[in-house]
């Protein structure tokens, strides 16, 4: 009976060690060890790539954000700000009421099959817009020049980039609306186009918040 009792409280204390020390190795020293190492390699990436405009942080490289006006009593969604870039259609799996920069509060794809109906609906509207907003006077947009980007929201419905293509379909408005130069808008869109990484990796692609911080600065002359 004293040999079971022993055996037992030695099991017991050897799993209450092994708890701990794992408990402190697992639990403070590798989180400790690994933050250390983040912060002191790549803090930029390890506090979440977060972008600054006038000292603030206003978003980050990773997630996309809006460009609406205000709703409007009796309208449903935003109509998108037309002054600014405007990034590709976030058709996720919920909404953000808390936040209203973000569209999104929830990651997802819309799992729609390529002939399903309600996804044809959307790409077709889509496209009607894009074609409507970024016509100006003397430049109307072909259907034909509509990147897929402009129209397909990305697998998780949070891509923060765009293809140069829809960039460059968007110049001559933003151009309007900001009573700028056509060339200046242009040469933003080339100055915040990121290539390929590694040369090979990817496809070219813009940072919708970045090019929008430039185009302000650009529009309040700073």
């Amino acid at each position: 009976m004293n040999n079971s009792v022993g055996n037992t409280t030695r099991l017991l204390w050897a799993g209450l060690r092994a708890l701990l020390v794992l408990t402190v190795v697992c639990g403070v020293l590798y989180p400790l060890a690994v933050t250390g190492v983040a912060q002191g390699i790549f803090p930029d990436k390890a506090n979440g790539s977060e972008i600054t405009a006038n000292g603030k942080v206003v978003g980050s490289e990773l997630i996309g954000q809006r460009y609406d006006l205000p709703l409007k009593k009796g309208q449903e969604t935003s109509a998108p700000d037309l002054k600014w870039f405007q990034p590709r259609p976030s058709n996720g799996l919920g909404n953000n009421s808390v936040n209203t920069q973000y569209k999104l509060i929830l990651s997802g794809a819309t799992n729609r099959s390529g002939d399903n109906k309600e996804l044809i609906d959307w790409v077709t509207a889509a496209k009607a817009a894009v074609i409507k907003d970024n016509s100006v006077p003397g430049h109307p947009v072909s259907p034909a020049d509509v990147p897929a980007d402009a129209v397909t929201s990305s697998g998780s419905g949070l891509d923060p980039a765009i293809s140069p293509a829809y960039a460059q379909l968007q110049v001559r408005r933003v151009a309007e609306r900001n009573h700028l130069g056509v060339a200046q808008v242009e040469k933003l869109v080339d100055q915040h186009t990121d290539g390929r990484i590694l040369g090979f990796v990817g496809e070219p692609r813009v940072n919708v918040l970045q090019l929008n911080i430039a185009l302000k600065q650009l529009v309040n002359g700073t």
